[in-house]
């Protein structure tokens, strides 16, 4: 089981705790881990894009000249493709991207990426983190006390009002609880600071 150091708020040493293998320990997928990136990112598109076709433009319900006789090049409406002002040929409509990937792909996606944290040194645990006001510099010097100088996404149980205010203003940090716990979170930050109770709940559910 790995075996990481407990902090307090103050950034001093508490004790050890040890992590479930089954959540903490696995050889990250790589390509799993890429799998719930992309699903994740499609979900995040709007998909509102939309172009015109040849029947919603306005204008064009008559034939611009006869048939034969012209010498020109025979045409149906000035509202075809090829004129200006024309028609989109398969233009895009709105549409969703979404798309899901089976739920055990899905957690080994987690656990890959909770590994990678751990096998790279960005895992802290703390002991409890509370706050008695909202007060961004109060999370400021939380971070500073456990050398958190870069993207940090903050884990706690359950919803702490201070502490998800207080970390808001600052750049490059993320509150979550954890149940909302995702791969893209995880990737795109840094370093993970968890709770030492929001650890239990992940393993809680992984496991």
């Amino acid at each position: 089981m790995p075996k990481v150091t407990v902090f307090n708020q103050t950034g001093s040493e508490v004790g050890d705790i040890e992590l479930a293998d089954a959540v903490f320990g696995i050889e990250p997928n790589k390509s799993v881990l890429h799998d719930a990136v992309v699903m994740q990112q499609a979900s995040l598109r709007q998909g509102t894009h939309k172009t015109k076709g040849r029947s919603e433009v306005r204008g064009g319900g008559r034939k611009p000249w006869r048939q034969k006789g012209t010498g020109r090049a025979r045409q149906g409406s000035i509202r075809s493709p090829q004129w200006v002002g024309g028609g989109v040929v398969f233009g895009p409509t709105p549409r969703s991207y979404s798309f899901k990937l089976p739920k055990k792909v899905r957690r080994l996606a987690i656990k890959s990426a909770l590994s990678s944290k751990v096998q790279g040194s960005e895992l802290v645990v703390l002991d409890s983190l509370q706050f008695e006001a909202i007060k961004t510099k109060t999370m400021k010097d939380v971070l500073a006390s456990l050398s958190v100088d870069s993207k940090a996404l903050v884990v706690t149980a359950d919803y702490n009002e201070n502490v998800a205010l207080s970390a808001r203003n600052l750049p490059g940090v993320t509150f979550l609880t954890a149940d909302s716990v995702n791969v893209l979170d995880l990737l795109k930050h840094d370093k993970l600071v968890i709770t030492k109770d929001a650890v239990e709940k992940v393993e809680e559910v992984l496991a």
